[in-house]
């Protein structure tokens, strides 16, 4: 079996991280088009389908749209809950994907977590960059508010550490803004915006017997902007270095 096949069932509706899944991943992308403009959007090269919401979304904007995946099984699901006919999607690692196209911007939406070697992603992307491209990052933080409060509670024994829900996502380091600056500029790029995904104080289990579950999750989506620090992920836009 294909490796990324083995965690293929975490990304089919009905899946334990369903709901904080689809609020995620349907707020970073909005977040990215806003920064963008939204409008006359040229080439965008996107690496991993995942869910399939941010490929879905992005592609409305976007006059060329490319994705990366890996996982026959994830392409095939993706086929088969959307028909996009300007979608072009190639099967491939993406330590082996090879192109003679530049794109105006990449990426990486929640990958970096998974690949073996993120550092030589990022510094190979940088090749398939216009120039004056963007390249947007998204990553789960190691020192979210709600990874703080499992250590202080001695849940963990580090905000470092893979939990069993990073385990089933085949999730292999966490990052926090700091790291993740730091593997940005090893790869030859600034770091020029950046700020937070999702501000959760509680496990979501203990939120969801709140009133007003719903409107919490919109108001701690639109408050984590502010707080990366603090925030379940963290989301940074690129440029490579003069």
């Amino acid at each position: 079996m294909n490796k990324l096949d083995k965690v293929s069932s975490e990304y089919k509706p009905g899946s334990a991280t369903e709901i904080e899944n689809n609020l995620i991943l349907n707020w970073y992308p909005k977040r990215i088009l806003d920064r963008l403009g939204r409008e006359s959007l040229g080439s965008l090269l996107e690496l991993g389908i995942g869910h399939g919401y941010t490929t879905a979304l992005f592609n409305e904007y976007f006059q060329r749209h490319v994705v990366i995946d890996g996982s026959p099984v994830v392409i095939k699901q993706f086929r088969n809950n959307y028909s996009i006919d300007s979608l072009v999607i190639v099967e491939s690692y993406f330590e082996t994907f090879d192109t003679d196209e530049a794109f105006d911007v990449l990426l990486m939406g929640f990958v970096l977590e998974h690949v073996d070697d993120p550092d030589l992603i990022l510094t190979k992307y940088r090749k398939f960059m216009k120039p004056g491209g963007r390249l947007y990052i998204a990553v789960p933080n190691a020192k979210s508010l709600n990874r703080r409060l499992g250590l202080a509670m001695g849940k963990i024994d580090d905000v470092y550490s893979l939990n069993q829900n990073d385990l089933a996502l085949g999730h292999k380091r966490n990052y926090c803004l700091d790291t993740l600056k730091e593997a940005i500029d090893r790869a030859g790029y600034d770091c020029v915006w950046e700020e937070g995904i999702y501000l959760k104080p509680l496990p979501l289990g203990y939120m969801q017997l709140m009133p007003e579950f719903d409107e919490n999750l919109q108001a701690m989506l639109e408050l984590g902007v502010d707080y990366p620090e603090l925030c379940v992920g963290l989301l940074v836009e690129a440029r490579p270095k003069p």
